[in-house]
């Protein structure tokens, strides 16, 4: 039975039933029947719907050629995510700048590389200055090591290719909750970060204080860990009131 002017229906039928295949696809890799009786709707229609689908990449086909939801739907996801980030950090960071003497930044990974896509710069005497926008390896720094430490085991693998740090230290990261570097991405340069997770509980943002290691010293987790991770988790609660 075609149940696609039931409760919630728009009216525009064939959006209904593209947001019902998307809807059903939720529950995980599904076969084309199974579409057919989680939806209600006609068999030539959910195939159709469901091949319009994967043209523009909102769903995909695993390797047994069952339809999963489609990689465009995480980039429209993360570019939300990223709205909603950078809107809710200026004050968090303000407020870690102020409490550290440092700058503060929040960088999101992008590929193979980091961004930072909010900061508040230290605004006298000797600081680490990243400009929003700026691009910074995925393969030293505090930030890089936070934003790979919670990786799937390939993504793990591949990002410790030529990393300037080792499985050690980040498993050291992922036990403690936060990362520390000295001098990994620029000499002269420590850093500590932490976290920053979605509503759904994944890591999508590092939140990090830089600057000179004559004032953060060889050991800056040890003064300003606890600082950065209560920013970090400011932000994640922020994040979670947003998606209310």
């Amino acid at each position: 039975m075609d149940n696609s002017s039931g409760v919630g229906a728009s009216g525009v039928g064939v959006i209904d039933k593209a947001a019902m295949v998307l809807d059903a696809l939720e529950a995980g890799p599904t076969s084309l029947a199974q579409l057919v009786a989680a939806t209600g709707l006609a068999r030539p229609t959910v195939h159709r719907l469901a091949l319009a689908l994967v043209h523009h990449r909102l769903v995909g086909r695993d390797i047994q050629g069952r339809f999963v939801l489609g990689s465009r739907l995480v980039e429209l996801a993360s570019a939300a995510g990223e709205d909603r980030l950078i809107a809710s950090a200026g004050p968090v960071l303000l407020a870690l700048r102020d409490a550290t003497g440092e700058s503060s930044q929040v960088f999101r990974r992008q590929g193979e590389w980091r961004v930072c896509v909010a900061s508040a710069e230290r605004p006298i005497g000797l600081r680490d200055t990243i400009p929003v926008g700026t691009q910074l390896s995925m393969k030293a720094g505090s930030a890089a090591q936070v934003l790979l430490a919670w990786e799937d085991h390939d993504r793990l693998l591949e990002g410790l290719q030529h990393a300037r740090f080792t499985p050690t230290v980040l498993a050291g990261v992922r036990r403690r909750g936060w990362a520390q570097s000295l001098g990994e991405r620029e000499p002269g340069v420590a850093s500590v970060s932490a976290p920053v997770r979605g509503p759904s509980g994944r890591v999508i943002a590092a939140i990090s204080i830089s600057g000179p290691i004559e004032r953060l010293t060889r050991q800056p987790g040890r003064i300003h860990a606890e600082v950065v991770s209560r920013a970090a988790g400011q932000l994640t609660e922020a994040l979670r009131a947003n998606s209310d």
